[in-house]
């Protein structure tokens, strides 16, 4: 397929004279839509598509945040793919991903549990799962997280000094195993 846009022209696209909105077309339904509003102008990221002989439109994003590769790429799935009902599926598989990511087990178990203990020992615990595991776990789905993984972490904390403070790290992430176990959130506990 033959692109017709290029970074040059999408950065001296201007809507039409009155302030009316202007596409730009790319090829293939990816057009750039200009319109102003305000004083200012936008720049907007479409692809126009037909699913079962209907004519959809899904907007991609604006030129800002989403390059014309990226729009291009977005554009190039398969074809006989809805790409709004792709997209849709994408963002929640992302939710379910994020809700069963290390840091959200662990918050929750947090949650749970921390009311039975003191507010100095609550206060020690979030803040080592804040400072030495979430930074390298908190977005990984507990469920794909492997023992080397886990010792990796624990070697961080250890590499400074602070073998008790890795000893009670390493309890922690094993409670938080188990209740991910207990929840259905993973299949079997990394200790």
């Amino acid at each position: 397929m033959r692109r017709i846009l290029t970074d040059r022209a999408i950065k001296n696209a201007k809507p039409n004279d009155g302030g009316k909105q202007k596409k730009y077309n790319d090829g293939g339904g990816l057009y750039l839509l200009v319109k102003a509003s305000g004083g200012s102008t936008s720049k907007l990221w479409r692809y126009k598509y037909r699913v079962s002989g209907k004519e959809k439109v899904l907007a991609i994003g604006s030129y800002h945040e989403t390059s014309l590769k990226a729009a291009r790429a977005i554009h190039e799935q398969p074809k006989g793919v809805d790409p709004s009902a792709h997209k849709q599926h994408l963002k929640a598989a992302k939710a379910i991903l994020e809700q069963d990511s290390f840091e959200a087990v662990a918050r929750e178990w947090f949650i749970g549990h921390s009311v039975n203990w003191t507010a100095g020992h609550a206060n020690r615990v979030i803040v080592r799962l804040e400072n030495d595991v979430f930074p390298w776990l908190g977005n990984v789905p507990i469920a794909t997280i492997e023992p080397p993984d886990i010792l990796k972490c624990l070697r961080r904390v250890e590499g400074r000094g602070a073998l008790e403070t890795s000893h009670r790290i390493k309890q922690t992430i094993g409670q938080v195993f188990h209740y991910a176990v207990a929840t259905g959130k993973a299949k079997r506990d990394q200790n």
